[in-house]
């Protein structure tokens, strides 16, 4: 399929939703063999929800273990859910039988967690046997190490399931990239709806609600973070929104962190000034050496680029900023933030990650500029899609023309 299919797709319809699952199913299978990785055993919603499609109370049930899949590279997808959700499965294409979980935590057990995971163990320990005649190596993700020791008594070799769910979902299918851009366009929308109720004396979690507001209008799903920050909020970084007014004048940063339509998620973020006037000449600097910095890493990714080469060639961060710096020149980005989180070159020092951009992954260049003398910061960020022939910003959302101003 090519990467324009949205005029032609119904992608709220079932049938396509259903094409999308089946075709990640089949990537994952594809990297389950080349990895030779037999059987995955799985508890993180997004791995979940990447291999089949079911949803089921996803930040819940990243906080207690309640929900599983057991998936073979050869054989069926079973997944075990939340006692009373069983249904929520029932007609997905991805999953051939539906069980009733156990719990994996002294809460989601009851308080009978050894039995609880012996049951587990026992379970899963007969379905690998069923379908590969004896039992050997496991994948798993996030199962929770009483749950680990009980499988392990079952005689399992346990690896880490990261690898491949990393390898998996690291470049994006062609139907995926067509939903992800549908997810951005949404979530454009919804913070160009909240740029424009911006006004000064609106509370910092007011203006934020707008945003969810309107992504959750959108079949948004989530927001995983609350980064909305304005005045003295915006420095140090990483201050999540509350009940601060904002003033005239302020600088209002937002990260979107959005968990965004059919699970894709969208990863951008601008600094908005609050009011009417121009900025002041301190913030005017602290916004051209943030958007200097992204667009200069912006230039340096595309197809081959080394991670490596990306980080050596960097913006080098002013020396009064680098304290203060974003902890990473960016990340990758699926169903949430994926492979590669690329780290800044330090000289003399090994780099860690031996591998380069490619054609069909979706990568999110961070920028943060921020001044303890001014006590302000500066939040830009761009999500690209690495092409054959270079990269295309996903979300295409102006900047603020009154910081950018000389």
């Amino acid at each position: 399929m090519a990467f324009d299919l949205a005029a032609r797709l119904d992608l709220d319809s079932t049938s396509t939703r259903h094409e999308l699952y089946l075709q990640r199913l089949a990537n994952t299978r594809r990297f389950m063999s080349s990895l030779d990785v037999p059987v995955m055993l799985l508890r993180d919603p997004f791995n979940i929800r990447y291999i089949t499609g079911a949803s089921n109370m996803s930040v819940f049930n990243l906080c207690v273990p309640a929900r599983y899949l057991l998936v073979f590279a050869d054989g069926p997808t079973i997944l075990f859910d939340y006692l009373g959700g069983e249904h929520l499965a029932a007609d997905l294409p991805t999953v051939d039988e539906v069980r009733t979980a156990h719990g994996l935590s002294h809460v989601s057990s009851n308080g009978f967690l050894a039995a609880e995971v012996e049951s587990m163990a026992n379970e899963i320990a007969a379905l690998v046997r069923e379908q590969m005649g004896d039992i050997s190596a496991l994948a798993v993700d996030s199962i929770p190490f009483a749950a680990v020791d009980a499988l392990r008594k079952k005689g399992f070799r346990i690896s880490d399931a990261d690898v491949p769910m990393s390898r998996t979902r690291r470049v994006k299918l062609p139907l995926e990239i067509t939903y992800m851009r549908e997810a951005v366009r949404r979530t454009v929308g919804a913070v160009q709806q909240m740029e424009a109720e911006l006004r000064p004396g609106m509370t910092e979690n007011e203006i934020w609600s707008i945003f969810i507001g309107a992504l959750v209008a959108g079949h948004g799903e989530m927001v995983v973070t609350r980064l909305l920050e304005s005045g003295p909020n915006t420095f140090p970084y990483f201050q999540e929104c509350g009940t601060r007014v904002i003033q005239d004048g302020d600088l209002v940063c937002l990260d979107t962190d959005a968990m965004a339509f059919e699970s894709c998620s969208v990863d951008f973020s601008r600094t908005f000034l609050a009011g009417d006037g121009p900025g002041r000449p301190e913030q005017r600097d602290l916004y051209r050496r943030a958007h200097e910095q992204l667009q200069h890493n912006v230039s340096l990714i595309g197809p081959g680029a080394s991670f490596e080469e990306v980080a050596r060639n960097a913006w080098v961060v002013p020396e009064e900023h680098r304290s203060s710096r974003y902890y990473c020149i960016g990340h990758g980005l699926g169903m949430i933030g994926e492979y590669p989180n690329l780290p800044f070159y330090t000289p003399g020092v090994p780099y860690p990650l031996d591998d380069a951009f490619e054609p069909g992954m979706v990568f999110c260049v961070e920028s943060y500029i921020g001044s303890e003398r001014s006590g302000q910061g500066v939040k830009l960020e761009d999500q690209l899609l690495i092409t054959e022939t270079g990269v295309e910003v996903m979300n295409d959302y102006p900047f603020e023309e009154r910081l950018l101003a000389l």
